[in-house]
């Protein structure tokens, strides 16, 4: 369902009042601030001034949970740049390293590109860009609307805050303070992970401490799902996991052991069909991969194999990961691992913040 504006909170109508709409402005908070809803807001209201609007992921997976009406084009970050190069060469823009551009020969193209039709991009989870993609747009002369949060950056190609701006040029800043997606509990897990400054302030809906459990084996896990979506029946579930083989062995195990559940899974490089397109109007188990994650909220979020997880747990990429994944989840957080001994994520929680499952 997409939220109205009537529907926002008196921040959140605030902020969307102070972005002017002309130049750069790069809006920053916490997960769960509403950042998403707000750039479906934001290009909405762009689109109404007759400005040609681009609503921008990196996700394809998040574009699928972006409905935006009244005009507004929404698509990746690729496919927008793939469609400019096209539109102007006749073919596709060269890559490079990192499933990325060319962007030295996208700069020259920019440079001498004589288009002035008035356009404008709104981008989520902006964070997860390169820099020299706000460089890009620099350059093509297009207004930049970016909501970020460097505190979520878990990805090759990311940019900071500061980075962001500097590559745009003239940007204004605007922030947002509150989170109305998480629990407290929740929040409060999550805080164990914040990087950066001061942590988002908690919020007041209480609801079930998150839990840590330990699996014997696969089958362990496909019972508590199971369990868990009969006990939930109108409850989205997301199931993270590290890897493609992981989703694939923990569909292929919830088809034949509860077909009527219709899960459903999403892999990042499958071309197309069940694999590249979810059903994202009908609750049940969504599996899914840690880099498809950003800027999606499930009522239950399930990360099974935290036991992969054998790095430093001060590390701030790991932190980043974990507060990411936790802060997905509206009511419930299940965290769970295989072996004799908790994982260095998790090892030492004390229990008020993470119950121990029997």
């Amino acid at each position: 369902m997409t939220l109205t504006y009537l529907d926002l909170s008196e921040e959140q109508q605030d902020l969307l009042r102070d972005l002017s709409f002309d130049g750069h402005h790069l809006v920053t908070g916490p997960p769960g601030s509403g950042k998403s809803v707000l750039a479906a807001q934001r290009a909405a209201l762009l689109a109404l001034t007759g400005a040609r609007v681009h609503l921008l992921t990196r996700s394809n997976l998040l574009r699928q949970t972006l409905a935006v009406h009244g005009g507004v084009e929404v698509g990746t970050v690729h496919a927008w740049i793939h469609a400019w190069h096209r539109a102007r060469t006749g073919e596709p823009a060269p890559r490079a390293a990192e499933n990325w551009f060319d962007w030295p020969e996208l700069f020259t193209l920019a440079a001498v590109d004589e288009r002035t039709e008035p356009s404008a991009l709104v981008v989520d989870e902006g964070q997860d860009l390169p820099q020299p993609f706000y460089r890009l747009c620099r350059l093509l002369g297009v207004s930049v609307t970016v909501f970020a949060d460097e505190c979520q950056r878990i990805t090759d190609t990311q940019s900071t805050l500061d980075e962001i701006s500097a590559a745009l040029g003239d940007c204004a800043r605007h922030q947002l303070t509150r989170q109305h997606r998480t629990t407290r509990p929740i929040a409060a897990l999550a805080a164990r992970f914040h990087t950066g400054g001061t942590a988002p302030v908690l919020p007041a809906r209480t609801g079930p401490a998150p839990r840590l459990r330990r699996y014997a084996d696969q089958r362990a896990l496909v019972s508590q799902l199971v369990g868990h979506a009969e006990r939930h029946p109108q409850h989205t579930i997301g199931v993270i996991l590290r890897t493609t083989r992981q989703q694939l062995s923990l569909y292929e195990h919830l088809e034949r052991t509860a077909p009527r559940l219709r899960s459903q899974v999403y892999v990042g490089a499958a071309a197309e069909g069940r694999h590249r397109t979810l059903d994202l109007r009908r609750p049940g188990i969504r599996v899914i991969s840690r880099a498809s994650a950003k800027g999606l909220e499930f009522d239950s979020v399930f990360v099974p194999d935290v036991h992969t997880d054998s790095g430093d747990p001060g590390a701030a990429a790991l932190r980043m990961t974990y507060y990411v994944l936790l802060t997905r989840a509206r009511e419930e957080v299940h965290l769970g691992y295989e072996g004799d001994r908790e994982p260095p994520p998790v090892a030492g929680i004390p229990d008020d913040l993470l119950l121990r499952a029997v």
